[in-house]
């Protein structure tokens, strides 16, 4: 790749501040995606499919989960696809975070009493917590619980090393849910994923364990979730991701016990805006620098 300043194209919609931050970081905005060999998406699949065109080379997602890109068909070889993963990463750790806090201390029941009535709850000083996936999202949380003296396991799919925490392959799952006192879900959803925590982690798992999920619903398998907790496999669930998604009146979930669910609000939309600007003003330096691009795309693993 070329260090000359790349033919930026934002669209479809228009958007002043990432125009802003393309010229500022060395690009060139040009009017047309005809024009362009890079286009920076403000829209989704099917505004991409009337944009691409053989002359693209580089094409900024402004999604950091990418799974209907794919299902969409939109992503082809030859062309260099970016996410936006990791971006949101603080905000999505932060919220896993409070599901943490708030399952422990019970504040989802003492929310729906009106009568003085003592909870008894538990603390995440000194627990065990088992994250899985610990890409942007993981290692920030990661991050963000080292003060509460806890014990990190981390399940990722090579078993790579992992600040701050134990690194186990995928193939160790179970074993490893089987130890923690809360397991935090942060994977992409991918053939490979698709399901992985199911009735054999929650029959493997304490019964005073809690599940947290900030990455993608169908990565659990919802009957198996629904199950769980209504035989008391697990002591409870904060979710802000469901499958299916929204989550429908009348689901199961909506009244099983000891279950959070946050309607997918763990990245706020008023934060969205500031964090894209900033993974596209990276990314922009880095093309006119010839340096690797933040959250490369691979498309045979999906993600």
């Amino acid at each position: 790749m070329d260090n000359s300043a790349p033919r930026v194209f934002v669209g479809p919609r228009p958007d002043r501040p990432l125009t802003d931050v393309v010229t500022a970081a060395g690009g060139e905005v040009v009017d047309s995606a005809k024009e362009a060999d890079t286009l920076v998406m403000t829209g989704g699949p099917d505004a991409l499919a009337e944009l691409d065109h053989p002359g693209i080379k580089v094409v900024q997602l402004p999604s950091a989960g990418i799974e209907g890109w794919f299902a969409a068909g939109v992503l082809r070889q030859g062309v260099t696809y970016v996410s936006a993963t990791g971006a949101y990463a603080p905000a999505c750790a932060e919220h896993a975070l409070a599901l943490m806090l708030a399952l422990a201390r019970r504040l989802d029941e003492y929310a729906g009493i009106s009568t003085w009535q003592p909870v008894d709850g538990t603390t995440l000083f000194g627990a065990r917590v088992c994250v899985v996936g610990a890409g942007g999202i993981g290692t920030e949380l990661i991050r963000l619980i080292a003060p509460f003296g806890v014990e990190v396991d981390a399940v990722t799919n090579s078993g790579r090393s992992v600040e701050g925490a134990r690194s186990v392959t995928a193939d160790a799952l179970t074993d490893t849910v089987a130890a923690a006192d809360f397991v935090v879900n942060a994977l992409p959803v991918t053939p490979a994923t698709r399901g992985a925590i199911a009735s054999a982690q929650f029959e493997a798992m304490k019964e005073s364990a809690y599940l947290v999920n900030v990455g993608r619903g169908a990565t659990i398998a919802g009957d198996d979730l629904v199950a769980a907790l209504t035989k008391g496999q697990i002591a409870g669930a904060g979710l802000d991701v469901t499958d299916p998604e929204p989550l429908p009146d009348g689901h199961p979930l909506w009244t099983t016990p000891r279950t959070l669910i946050t309607c997918h609000t763990a990245n706020p939309t008023s934060l969205n805006a500031d964090a894209l600007r900033q993974r596209v003003a990276e990314n922009v330096r880095r093309l006119v620098a010839g340096e690797e691009l933040v959250g490369l795309v691979d498309l045979d693993r999906g993600y």
